[in-house]
């Protein structure tokens, strides 16, 4: 079958993973090495020691690369261990543009690690594409955005802004964990790297932790692979496995996810002790229309605010099947509370300024029955 011709869930199934060669094995084996034999001085089969790479990450990034539209993955021992090689690429003095309602850890390793390197960050509202163009500067070296932002659920136009960054010759990088390419890919839209902690939907089981950077250019497969072999910051080959059972339900389970996340959105949407849902598929979203354009579904991350921190703390303590927990993605429903766990570091103002209150609650909708899912939060949100 022709490259071109192969649709998602046969490439989630197959690139990167044919069957092994010594025993036919369908499951690509986890290589527990961490050197190789060599069979001469400067001859070997392709492997000389597992930081550098190993066969089982090297199958798994041959697939997420083919999943991204990338020519190359290198994946990472976490999500925040793949943006730390991201900025690898800049030198003191470079300039990056941010969305300024990212995930929290980014921009704590922005703002209280790297800047100490002489790197220089600005935040800006990247749903609006020309706070983008203003933010760019003679020194701007990448624009990194996340759409949706976490937990705002506030969507950027990436081939508009790719349009901006490329005219300034700038590159763009696209952090897609909460969508995962099923239902977006930034690159077909002009992104020139994609990242993801692959500890949330790509895994889609709890059970763990990952990132990965797609790339578009051969500078970028020699530049992460050089931070890959520099920094040892690599995935194991356990971890790596565990991606590769993970990915192949992808299409099946992000499917599950989004036709829940959206029946939880309307339900929640019309429950009195409910202020506000943030969910790009409700059509009272202010880029609903933007949603329906560049992306292929609207998944099941969203958030909801119920007014105050008592009314939240009620509720969630009162949860049985939703697990109150850090992360997403998991095949369970997750539920979170941003202000005291996931952007907690910003502090209060910054908080304010995101809009992110202390009645605001984050639900990552998992793939149970979508009755006891909501429920639980009827009874959950009566407590409350």
């Amino acid at each position: 079958m022709a490259e071109e011709k192969k649709g998602f869930s046969t490439r989630a199934i197959h690139d990167g993973q044919s069957a092994d060669s010594v025993t036919g094995a369908v499951n690509v084996p986890i290589y527990a090495s961490s050197t190789y034999v060599q069979e001469e001085i400067g001859k070997n089969k392709g492997y000389e020691y597992s930081r550098v790479s190993n066969p089982t990450r090297t199958a798994l990034e041959e697939n997420f690369a083919s999943l991204e539209s990338g020519i190359s993955a290198h994946v990472f021992a976490s999500g925040m261990a793949a943006i730390t090689a991201l900025c690898t690429m800049m030198k003191s003095g470079d300039h990056v543009v941010c969305s300024d309602n990212m995930y929290g850890g980014t921009t704590r390793l922005f703002d209280q690690v790297l800047v100490r390197y002489g790197l220089e960050f600005t935040y800006v509202d990247t749903s609006h594409a020309e706070s983008v163009d203003r933010a760019i500067r003679s020194t701007t070296k990448l624009v990194h955005i996340e759409t949706p932002t976490n937990p705002m659920m506030a969507l950027t136009d990436i081939a508009a802004v790719a349009d901006i960054c490329h005219r300034h010759g700038v590159e763009l990088s696209v952090d897609n964990t909460f969508m995962s390419p099923y239902f977006q890919r930034p690159i077909e839209l002009g992104a020139d790297i994609v990242m993801h902690s692959t500890t949330k939907f790509l895994n889609g089981h709890s059970d763990g932790l990952g990132g990965v950077l797609i790339g578009t250019k051969p500078e970028h497969a020699e530049t992460f692979a050089f931070v890959q072999k520099c920094t040892g910051g690599i995935l194991s080959p356990f971890e790596c496995w565990l991606l590769l059972r993970g990915v192949k339900t992808l299409a099946v389970r992000m499917r599950q996810h989004d036709a829940n996340g959206r029946k939880v959105a309307d339900w929640l949407r019309k429950h009195p002790k409910v202020r506000k849902v943030f969910y790009p598929g409700l059509p009272d979203h202010p880029q609903h229309a933007l949603a329906k354009r560049q992306m292929s579904g609207f998944g099941s991350m969203l958030s909801f605010d119920l007014g105050s921190l008592e009314a939240a703390n009620r509720m969630l303590k009162k949860l049985h099947i939703c697990s109150l927990a850090e992360s997403l993605g998991g095949v369970e429903t997750l539920i979170s509370h941003p202000a005291s766990m996931t952007h907690a570091a910003i502090g209060e103002e910054g908080r304010r300024k995101l809009g992110i209150t202390d009645g605001l609650v984050r639900i990552s909708v998992g793939i149970e029955d979508v009755e006891d899912i909501l429920a639980d939060l009827d009874q959950a949100l009566t407590a409350a």
